[in-house]
């Protein structure tokens, strides 16, 4: 029987499976982020996060800095240079020793590029001996943090070709890349010289599963022994199978709306409200999530202390406070019920994306609750770099996405990319606010907490208000492991998923 369904999911994923002994020593990760390239920016946390590839500074499971690549660091009087010291017992995967010159090589490239690194206020990135330091145009304390983000992973030169271009993943993790056939498919073996020790499991195997109910039969036929993102409504299910573990953690990501507010169905503050009022967060979770205490009444979960303000209004729906506000700027509805205005019916495209599972169930129901006060949105299901894709030629008018905003374990980190001057792929489309920019400016530049809490608790009720992104949802996330294995941890910051601490079960 097991090996039938063996043959029928292979059938199902165009994927082979191997049989006989190596097939249980293999330990098999399925999980929805498919691998579209291997430009650190681009694919880099699916390389972090299964250990391939490194950081200077990594998170403990509390969101604590802790050390990584880098065994210490410290911060110069004037808040102007940072040094980080290069712990002298790390190897490329390729046998050469990770040093300070070409950490920083990696660096300088990452900051010469699209990732995160572009968008703090770093002057020069230098080496000297075993320290790299970086120097800064204006105090930035978010800067360690910002080092934990996977576009800023340290490669060895052998990486790189001629032109400075990816070719290859070689890096100081646990685990080195084996095989890699793209979009789905990533095999791993053990380096055989990590700082960090030998790993449990020698042969890991992940692969890219996009239906959320398929890595569950692939979880409970024993297909894979590790599953990541599970649908609410398998988990149920999943609870009640004695061959396997759940583990639920509640993590820092929000879903939320992203919209274009420089188009014509929001660039007014009222019609951004009254598309927050239109909905029930409560019975999408209720019904969808199965946990009606996921409803976002503001951007942050409780969990970002300092971020969730208790002082604000909480957003709840309102369906006819929706249409007075949409009938106060001149929109009111056609022969059909949808609403026009200057002769432009509101009718926009809701685009998002399937590798979190439950975004297109949640829009749907948007979909429905949007149409209740004359607003047609129409639903778009493609990949997630649509997403930026469409927020940089500008064509984008609404996307339902999934935002962490740990990806910068300070939150500062994603706040400005989100929210500063410009916006960002994944936050703020068209939304120009210059008292935002202002606080932004002044978080950036300390790292006192007492400056910061009046400063962040400002920042949440300008979103409150404003609403550049519209909260849905806060976020579960569900990880279902065999029991025929131990030692899994879930990282509800999702840094680093901790597959060399797994073993096999006695």
């Amino acid at each position: 029987m097991r090996m039938m369904k063996t043959l029928f999911l292979a059938l199902a994923l165009g994927t082979s499976i191997a049989v006989g002994p190596s097939f249980a020593e293999t330990l098999k990760v399925a999980g929805p982020w498919e691998i579209t390239g291997i430009e650190p920016a681009q694919t880099g946390y699916v390389f972090s996060r299964l250990q391939v590839a490194e950081t200077l500074v990594t998170t403990d499971k509390q969101g604590t800095l802790s050390p990584s690549l880098a065994e210490k660091w410290s911060v110069s009087g004037d808040g102007l240079t940072w040094t980080f010291t290069i712990r002298g017992n790390a190897f490329f995967h390729d046998g050469t020793r990770v040093n300070a010159e070409t950490a920083a090589a990696s660096l300088q490239r990452a900051l010469a590029g699209v990732g995160i690194l572009s968008q703090a206020p770093i002057a020069e990135i230098t080496s000297e001996g075993a320290e790299i330091h970086i120097r800064l145009t204006k105090p930035f304390s978010a800067l360690p943090a910002y080092l934990v983000h996977f576009s800023t992973i340290i490669l060895a030169p052998s990486s790189f070709d001629a032109a400075a271009k990816v070719t290859q993943i070689v890096g100081s993790g646990p685990y080195k890349v084996k095989g890699l056939t793209p979009p789905g498919r990533l095999e791993l073996e053990s380096s055989g010289n990590w700082w960090g020790g030998k790993p449990g499991i020698e042969d890991v195997s992940y692969l890219a599963v996009g239906q959320g109910e398929t890595r569950a039969l692939m979880a409970e036929s024993g297909e894979a022994d590790l599953v990541f993102s599970m649908l609410p409504v398998s988990v149920d299910r999943l609870k009640a199978n004695p061959k396997l573990n759940v583990r639920i953690a509640t993590i820092p990501r929000t879903r939320i709306l992203k919209v274009n507010a420089a188009s014509p169905f929001f660039d007014q503050v009222e019609e951004r409200q009254a598309i927050s009022a239109a909905i029930d967060r409560v019975g999408i979770t209720k019904v969808i999530l199965r946990n009606s205490d996921l409803a976002a009444t503001q951007l942050f979960p409780p969990a970002m202390n300092g971020w969730n303000v208790s002082g604000v209004q909480p957003l709840a729906q309102n369906v006819e406070k929706a249409k007075d506000l949409l009938a106060a700027l001149g929109w009111l509805p056609g022969s059909d019920g949808i609403l026009e205005k200057d002769g432009k019916r509101f009718s926009v495209t809701m685009l998002t994306y399937s590798s979190w599972p439950e975004l297109p169930p949640i829009a749907t129901a948007l979909q429905a609750q949007l149409r209740r006060v004359g607003i047609e949105a129409k639903v778009s299901v493609g990949n997630s770099s649509e997403i930026p894709a469409r927020h940089k030629d500008g064509t984008l008018e609404m996307g339902l996405i999934s935002r962490l905003y740990s990806i910068v374990p300070d939150p500062l980190g994603t706040f400005l990319q989100d929210y500063g001057p410009g916006g960002g792929d994944w936050g703020s489309m068209g939304w120009d606010n210059k008292e935002m920019q202002g606080v932004v400016e002044k978080l950036a530049a300390t790292s006192d907490a007492n400056v910061r809490a009046p400063l962040q608790a400002r920042a949440v009720d300008i979103l409150q208000q404003e609403l550049p992104s519209i909260p849905i949802t806060w976020s579960e996330l569900a990880i279902v492991s065999s029991k025929r294995i131990t030692g899994v941890e879930v990282d509800p910051l999702e840094v680093n998923y901790g597959l060399s601490l797994i073993r096999w079960a006695e």
